[in-house]
């Protein structure tokens, strides 16, 4: 059985993460839309790209496997005064012999207010108190600062560069990986 087999709700004080539910899928297809995420993950190739809508065929069948996968937790990102969904946050590609696994974040148009602070705080939260992993890692490209001084608050440490990773607007950019062991956790003030 799957570490991600049960999945909680969690509470921080300005947003909650609840799992993923099939119901998100149409707010999802319009929040897939924002351009500063599409830019930020690496899912377009230039500023001047189009932005096409996934298909909701496509969105329904892809989030309905990940709601009831157990082998990742895929966390909604929900913001407390107004209920609404703003991102996702998730733990992925768990490596049973390791206790380790990935993690990923997004949030559209609600930056620069600590909601992507508080997920990763209560993500990691969960991650290292109640699965009890022994070791969490990420990937944030170098045109994304905000995100690794988010990262690098929690705890997370640069462990290298994948040198020119991504072709972005006729240039390479690079990808850092981060991780976080679990005595690393425990020894961090958090944020």
């Amino acid at each position: 059985m799957s570490i991600f087999k049960y999945k909680p709700e969690l509470n921080g004080e300005k947003i909650r993460l609840r799992p993923v539910k099939i119901d998100d899928v149409e707010f999802l297809q319009q929040l897939l839309l924002d351009r500063e995420v599409n830019i930020l993950t690496g899912s377009v190739h230039s500023n001047d790209e189009e932005i096409k809508r996934a298909e909701m065929d496509k969105l329904t069948e892809v989030y309905g496997e990940w709601a009831e996968a157990e082998e990742r937790t895929v966390f909604m990102i929900i913001r407390k005064s107004d209920n609404v969904i703003i991102g996702e946050s998730v733990l992925n590609d768990y490596d049973v012999g390791n206790n380790s696994c990935n993690f990923r974040i997004w949030i559209a148009g609600a930056t620069g207010q600590g909601f992507g602070t508080e997920a990763v705080q209560i993500t990691m939260t969960y991650a290292f108190e109640d699965l009890k992993l022994h070791r969490v890692e990420l990937e944030v490209y170098d045109f994304n600062p905000r995100a690794r001084h988010v990262y690098e608050k929690a705890g997370f440490k640069h462990e290298g560069t994948k040198r020119e990773a991504l072709r972005f607007d006729e240039e390479w950019v690079d990808a850092h990986t981060m991780s976080m062991l679990d005595w690393e956790w425990r020894m961090n003030d958090k944020i």
